[in-house]
């Protein structure tokens, strides 16, 4: 098809940093269309560290440029990606509009759709379905807004069979519903050397599991860190790796100290977010790789530790299954029991 002209209304502010593989991926999905318009919501105080790059468009590829809704209030988000979305229209002869997820940017996708009879793909990247994800009244508010708008999309594209099981308990008559997986480099990460070894590292510790995650409450690591003193009771050594960074941290270190000070054990160890070589290497030298998130819509990390070979226990979300993961319930008993059989193994 000639003349393709992509809008696509995004949340994903990583595409700002030039060295992200948000960035990246982007670029490359941009060489399919003749010109791709992405808008971001964004507020109005963000700015790029050691950038003099104006927020209000920028150009990372030939024929791709960004924007930001330099919004106010995160209320204003949808209202002024409506507002910019249609001066892109109107400017660039938009044939094509695809939105990043079911709620907030699928309202200011299928507005524009509607004013312009612009064609529409809705992205889908978390599961919706799970009994989980309305753990919070923001997920409630998000699921709602996706029964609404998913049945006005022209088409669905989503990142796991799991999703797409609910999208069509939603539109039977949607022929069009893509499963497109998150790209992962596989072969990359099998062939990648060990930079860091964390039993070398954490030379206190015979046995290693390691967690890498937002540090998030749907990601759910103080399950994790309650089952944990169970754990090394059966392997006094034992050292719980938790990699990540997020708005948790505060709450996850306080229950980790509480927690150690009761068994005077010094066993679970929180680093800030690491790059992916790094991590790469920690998945190829932990013991056990852990999730205990309530509920992902694919899982990258999962595939991530299968490829580098490392044995995975997880609760039942996303690819979990597909990764051949040992399944556990959501509750402290199963999860210490499951780990402690899986490195007495």
């Amino acid at each position: 098809m000639e003349n393709r002209r992509l809008l696509m209304i995004s949340t994903d502010r990583l595409i700002f940093d030039e060295k992200s593989d948000v960035r990246a991926r982007q670029i490359e999905y941009a060489k399919d269309y003749d010109e791709v318009h992405i808008v971001i919501f964004q507020n109005s105080k963000f700015q790029i560290p050691n950038s003099k790059i104006s927020l209000n468009s920028f150009q990372i590829a030939p024929n791709c440029w960004v924007y930001s809704t330099q919004s106010l209030f995160k209320a204003f988000y949808p209202f002024d990606a409506i507002k910019i979305g249609k001066q892109i229209i109107k400017q660039h002869g938009i044939t094509e509009i695809t939105c990043q997820d079911a709620s907030l940017t699928a309202m200011a996708s299928v507005s524009l759709k509607k004013k312009f009879v612009i064609p529409l793909e809705i992205q889908i990247h978390e599961d919706l379905g799970s009994p989980n994800y309305a753990y919070n009244l923001t997920n409630k508010i998000r699921r709602i807004l996706a029964q609404r708008y998913i049945p006005k999309a022209d088409k669905v594209r989503v990142v796991s069979e799991r999703i797409k099981r609910y999208v069509v308990s939603l539109r039977r008559d949607l022929k069009e519903i893509e499963v497109r997986p998150i790209a992962v480099d596989t072969e990359r990460i099998k062939n990648a050397p060990i930079l860091i070894d964390l039993h070398r590292k954490y030379r206190q510790f015979d046995k290693i599991v390691l967690m890498a995650s937002r540090l998030e409450k749907e990601k759910n690591i103080e399950l994790a860190i309650k089952s944990w003193p169970e754990v090394v009771k059966s392997f006094p050594k034992a050292g719980l790796i938790i990699v990540g960074s997020g708005s948790q941290i505060s709450n996850i270190k306080s229950l980790t100290s509480y927690l150690l000070s009761l068994t005077s054990n010094n066993s679970i160890i929180i680093e800030n977010r690491v790059d992916r070589d790094i991590l790469v290497s920690y998945y190829k030298t932990a013991d056990v790789f852990l999730n205990t998130s309530l509920f992902e819509g694919y899982g990258m990390t999962l595939v991530e530790a299968r490829a580098a070979g490392c044995r995975i226990i997880s609760t039942d979300v996303g690819v979990a299954r597909e990764v051949g993961a040992t399944i556990v319930e959501f509750n402290t008993s199963d999860v210490a029991s499951t780990i402690t059989k899986l490195l007495q193994s």
